[in-house]
């Protein structure tokens, strides 16, 4: 969700109630079990109050991992001068390695090949800091890059969330960053 100019502290804080519920009901039971009955009661607020913020379970799920949308981006972006082009930045690593508590709520909205709610937000908001970034550098080739970046990555972290990637969150972010590094380089 993208930063709101002015919001009323009481509907944030709702919003924040119903997204620590989410993944309070999450961390017991896989989110085609959540119910809304369970959620608003866990968070304190009535079932109109939930749809006035949200239209339903997933647009409030994808509201919850936002942040970690923005982990990713930030974490593939946390190196500065010449990248090493072997070992991922320290940030990748911490990344991938702090997504296991909410793991199967990620493949829930992330599904095989980077698809799914949480993959579209990724995807557009990796490309869209790919892009910047390389448009700033004066690349020819800044959305061809971009969207390989976008697409590469949100595969890459799908297919090793769903088990069909056996690495481990170092031997992963240290792949995934070969084949990032090599997209920048291949114009």
């Amino acid at each position: 969700m993208s930063p709101v100019p002015w919001e009323d502290p009481r509907a944030a804080r709702t919003r924040a109630k119903l997204r620590e519920a989410l993944l309070h009901e999450c961390a017991a039971h896989p989110l085609e079990e959540v119910s809304v009955a369970a959620l608003v009661r866990r968070a304190g607020v009535g079932r109109a109050t939930f749809y006035v913020h949200y239209a339903d379970l997933e647009a409030l799920a994808v509201d919850a991992c936002a942040d970690v949308v923005r982990d990713a981006v930030d974490a593939l972006h946390a190196w500065r001068g010449r990248p090493d082009p072997v070992r991922a930045p320290e940030a990748l690593r911490a990344f991938l390695a702090g997504l296991a508590p909410h793991t199967a709520l990620y493949r829930a909205l992330l599904s095989p090949g980077g698809g799914g709610p949480l993959g579209r937000v990724l995807h557009r908001d990796l490309r869209a800091r790919s892009l910047s970034e390389r448009t700033l550098a004066g690349a020819a080739d800044a959305p061809l890059v971009a969207s390989a970046v976008a697409a590469t990555f949100a595969g890459v972290l799908a297919d090793w969330l769903h088990g069909l990637l056996d690495a481990t969150a170092d031997d992963i972010a240290d792949q995934a960053w070969q084949l990032l590094v090599a997209l920048h380089r291949s114009r």
